[in-house]
């Protein structure tokens, strides 16, 4: 590549990114939002018992703040390969590239996951309720629902980003889970 690669985290990326970063920063990405839409069959739930994962799913007038990742330079084809292996694993997610504005104001094009809505993993607009009982109690290949949504909120407390979907979901599947 001879171009800077960037990449939008909004979930586990933000805190597991898993390639060389020469550079972070909070940023945002306009008309889209980070939410519970997806059906896990792999990674948080199993096909038998679906856990739910974060995606990004388009919404005009929204925006989703999460972190974007300038790849360390010469790793862009690695982490290219890495991405596409941990995200692609089904067809549900889509490879975008975006515009996002970095905290200190710079627009920068980055490669983020949407959610393909029509996609049979799809499942938007559930109810939070329906949510948290769900991600209480599902399991997949890297474990529990419930620890993939806790460690989201945890560090988009710590970067100081409100997210009061995830803020409720979090206490609520803990009081579902004690």
């Amino acid at each position: 590549m001879d171009r800077m690669l960037w990449v939008f985290g909004y979930g586990s990326l933000i805190w597991h990114p898993d390639f060389p970063v020469a550079e972070r920063h909070v940023a945002r990405l306009r008309d889209w939002h980070r939410s519970f839409c997806m059906r896990s069959i792999h990674h948080r739930g199993t096909v038998d018992d679906p856990g739910l994962v974060l995606a990004l799913d388009r919404a005009s007038g929204a925006h989703c703040d999460g972190v974007a990742f300038r790849v360390a330079p010469g790793f862009e084809e690695e982490t290219l390969a890495r991405l596409r292996e941990r995200e692609l694993i089904s067809s549900a997610y889509l490879e975008e590239w975006l515009g996002v504005t970095l905290s200190d104001g710079r627009e920068v094009v980055a490669l983020a996951y949407v959610i393909d809505p029509a996609h049979d993993q799809y499942c938007g607009g559930l109810p939070l309720e329906e949510q948290a009982a769900i991600i209480a109690s599902a399991k997949g290949g890297r474990g529990p629902n419930r620890d993939y949504l806790y460690s989201t909120a945890e560090h988009l407390g710590e970067l100081g980003i409100a997210d009061a979907d995830l803020d409720w979901l979090s206490a609520r599947v803990r009081l579902l889970s004690a």
